[in-house]
């Protein structure tokens, strides 16, 4: 069980103290406000680090956010991935969006005590957000045919990073019908490449470029 954020510094080596301070609370304060509104699963609350915290950050691994990028994060939950996105990439600005309202006050209250100044949570549906990004971010809130009709036309025309606009989605297991079912042309990177853990084995970030 890993309560501290020695996992994130073993992927990721040039954090600021600032950033290890930030990581280090996110336990105790999804501890906190989890007994309060349930957002993790309580036996998944010990396996923080591992399972939503590395896990966000797998998005990291294979894009790196340029200063003044725009990512929206769909269906955001607690704040995953945003929340530790937003602590690796501070002049980055996140918006968190959820349409269920006690999730965004979870994500308000540890983005507060956090002082994360590049993160805006809204109590909406994806299909409410009228401005424009350039990356959408998930985790597997729906099966892809579902989700595109939901974030198609909120990417911004210009593309300042390594990796062009488009939607950034973490799921797991068994995807090429689900991709087949969706018609986008998607690609599948193995969070397996990034990281050691068996919890990974099955997982990818799944890009779809605009």
């Amino acid at each position: 069980m890993e309560i501290t954020s020695a996992l994130i510094q073993k992927y990721f080596k040039n954090l600021t103290a600032d950033q290890i301070e930030k990581f280090d609370r996110l336990y105790e304060l999804y501890s906190f406000w989890n007994a309060q509104i349930n957002v993790i699963s309580r036996k998944d609350i010990e396996e923080l680090y591992e399972r939503h915290i590395l896990h966000s950050l797998g998005i990291a691994q294979f894009c790196s956010f340029k200063p003044g990028t725009k990512v929206l994060d769909v269906g955001t939950g607690g704040g995953f991935p945003g929340i530790p996105l937003a602590i690796l990439f501070p002049e980055t600005q996140f918006h968190l969006v959820d349409s269920i309202g006690k999730k965004i006050k979870v994500v308000n209250e540890v983005s507060t005590a956090l002082g994360l100044t590049n993160v805006k949570a809204s109590h909406l549906r994806a299909e409410q957000v009228t401005d424009k990004y350039d990356f959408v971010v998930s985790r597997a809130v729906t099966r892809l045919a579902d989700f595109y009709p939901w974030v198609k036309g909120k990417f911004s025309k210009t593309s300042n990073n390594a990796v062009p606009n488009g939607i950034l989605y973490l799921k797991g297991g068994e995807l090429s019908e689900e991709i087949r079912e969706s018609g986008l042309k998607a690609q599948l990177f193995p969070l397996s490449d990034y990281f050691e853990e068996e919890f990974f084995d099955t997982k990818f970030v799944v890009y779809i470029p605009q």
